[in-house]
């Protein structure tokens, strides 16, 4: 903009002298009134002109900034950049973002769109800049509300997502029948205090769908007790289970202690990775089963007890009997309701419900906003995930925090996704469960030193398993 006349051209008559003053005064009304913020300075730098809306937005009082140079205004941090500085570089008209505001008064800095517009005098210098701000705070934050709602159907869109908790570990997510099955089972079965067992595959979620039976029974409010029968040391191991009266063995507490199935009473236990039960104490937690009564080592009192066990392995128990590591008796015990929680490769349609969700779940937790390309995301989906939801929630989580660009795309994923799957997405379901049966056959038989014995490995009889590789010779 141009300033043609001056108010102050003393060559003008006095009537169109004092034309220009009423003018002047209509046009400072019209500022000061204004919805906008207003911030003039002048060819120097220096702060002329704040108007009232301007006040009201940053909360800075005109009085601390009119002869105040924008530079300094800017080291004070009155704003994070100045607009003033860059239309002085560029001489033409920018917008950008402002972070501004007195803190002790709005509470918190406000996002601002601040326009600066430069004024030029008869020669072409610049004289002035106008500055114009709008506040867009609320704007942000509807922005926001609509971003986290967009997220929220993106979610909902799951065909079934039940929440135990605010959790991210008590959140089930699945879109396949095959675990519509497993929750339509674990709701009619919840109720009941039968002894559950849970088989599938390491990672698979067989602890989350403990909680979900827990959560469906009536013993809810009660306790729900896990304990790794693998990663505790037989001796250790029983006296956890049942605890100890004073002075039954050396390093006991003087004052004893009670047991896990003592203090699950009225409640639930979950006996993860019962397989790995030494023979000694499976017999005495068939006696806890059959009486309903623990005793503690050294103890010669009984206690009754009224608990659920729900069982958990990745084992074939089965095969574990027969191989005489595992009591029949106790198997039965525990197999009264089974449960079999299908690997992540025979469900692929629950694969992309999954990835969205700990991907939403991730960028919302470590308030990350990034993208995966479908190039990606179809990697992903076809996957054939040997770690189950595990790994998939794990490789998520990874992406996240260490891929520095704001679209993770296929060169960012792992090589075995990237290079071995690359070529997956042409296939159809059917085949991509074929190729991934016949991969962990294929590992089986390294692994084990006959079919007969691969079979038992696999859990399928040993005739299934020659027809399979018959066919896969065929050509």
């Amino acid at each position: 903009m141009k300033v043609t006349n001056s108010l102050m051209d003393y060559n003008q008559s006095g009537s169109e002298l004092e034309h220009y003053r009423e003018l002047s005064k209509k046009l400072e009304v019209i500022i000061e009134f204004s919805k906008d913020g207003i911030y003039v300075v002048d060819r120097n730098g220096v702060t002329v002109l704040v108007n009232q809306a301007y006040e009201d937005i940053t909360g800075y009082k005109r009085s601390e900034l009119i002869g105040q140079n924008v530079q300094v205004l800017t080291e004070k941090e009155y704003f994070d950049r100045s607009i003033s500085q860059l239309v002085f570089k560029e001489k033409k008209q920018l917008s950008i973002i402002q972070k501004i505001g007195n803190i002790e008064k709005i509470g918190e800095k406000k996002e601002v769109v601040v326009t600066g517009s430069p004024v030029f005098d008869e020669q072409g210098e610049l004289d002035l800049i106008v500055i114009s701000v709008s506040d867009i705070s609320e704007i942000s934050k509807i922005k926001q509300e609509l971003t986290k709602a967009k997220k929220m159907a993106e979610i909902n869109h799951h065909r079934f997502s039940f929440h135990m908790g605010h959790e991210q570990n008590q959140t089930i997510i699945f879109k396949s029948r095959h675990m519509k099955k497993v929750y339509e089972k674990v709701k009619q079965v919840a109720p009941f205090p039968t002894s559950i067992l849970l088989s599938g595959p390491s990672g698979v979620g067989k602890e989350m769908i403990t909680n979900l039976i827990h959560h469906f029974s009536d013993r809810k409010d009660k306790p729900l007790i896990k304990i790794n029968c693998g990663a505790i040391p037989e001796n250790l191991l029983e006296s956890e289970l049942f605890g100890y009266e004073k002075g039954s063995f050396t390093g006991a507490k003087q004052e004893g202690k009670a047991g896990l199935l003592e203090l699950a009473d009225e409640g639930t236990i979950m006996l993860d990775e019962i397989g790995e039960m030494p023979l000694s104490l499976q017999v005495k937690l068939l006696r806890v089963l059959q009486e309903k009564q623990v005793r503690r080592i050294g103890g010669s009192k009984t206690k009754d007890l009224d608990i659920r066990i729900i069982s958990v392995t990745n084992k074939n128990l089965e095969r574990l009997v027969e191989e005489g590591v595992f009591r029949e008796d106790l198997f039965y015990r525990l197999n009264v309701i089974s449960i079999d929680v299908p690997p992540l490769a025979d469900r692929p349609e629950d694969v992309h419900e999954l990835l969205t969700y700990f991907f939403l779940y991730f960028s919302r937790s470590y308030h990350i906003e990034k993208k995966i390309s479908e190039a990606a995301k179809e990697l992903l989906t076809a996957y054939h995930w040997p770690g189950n939801v595990r790994e998939l929630r794990n490789l998520v989580e990874n992406l996240i925090v260490s891929v520095p660009e704001d679209t993770i795309e296929p060169y960012h994923l792992p090589f075995r996704i990237a290079q071995v799957e690359k070529d997956a997405k042409d296939l159809t379901l059917k085949q991509k469960v074929q190729r991934y049966e016949k991969k962990l056959i294929q590992d089986a038989l390294q692994k084990n030193q006959s079919i007969r014995q691969t079979a038992g490995h696999l859990g399928i009889h040993h005739t299934t398993l020659v027809k399979k590789l018959q066919n896969w010779k065929q050509p």
